[in-house]
């Protein structure tokens, strides 16, 4: 963890009961520039714009991650995920039709 004064983008988090998990994602930003510093806010905001999907793609590896071992973890315990569970993983990140009709 960084102990600068700068400013930090980051995310945590925690899982869900009961094997709680914490997970802090972080970046350092420059410090806020001074609200009359147009140029310095452009900037600013040019490394937050590119830091936002960084972080998003730390948390989206992490939360994968995360539900492959859960997923594991329930098969070896004899648990299979149900219909529904698959048919959404199957169709992550894609239109529904059905559900929008």
């Amino acid at each position: 963890m960084s102990t600068s004064t700068g400013n930090h983008l980051h995310a945590v988090y925690i899982s869900p009961q009961p094997s709680t998990q914490t997970q802090t994602f972080q970046h350092d930003l420059s410090p806020a520039p001074a609200p009359s510093d147009t140029s310095s806010k452009v900037s600013y905001l040019g490394e937050l714009r590119q830091l936002v999907p960084k972080l998003q793609d730390e948390i989206n590896v992490f939360l994968t991650e995360r539900m492959e071992e859960d997923k594991k973890a329930a098969e070896a315990q004899g648990r299979k995920e149900s219909e529904k569970e698959a048919k959404e993983e199957e169709n992550y990140g894609e239109e529904n039709v059905e559900e929008d009709a």
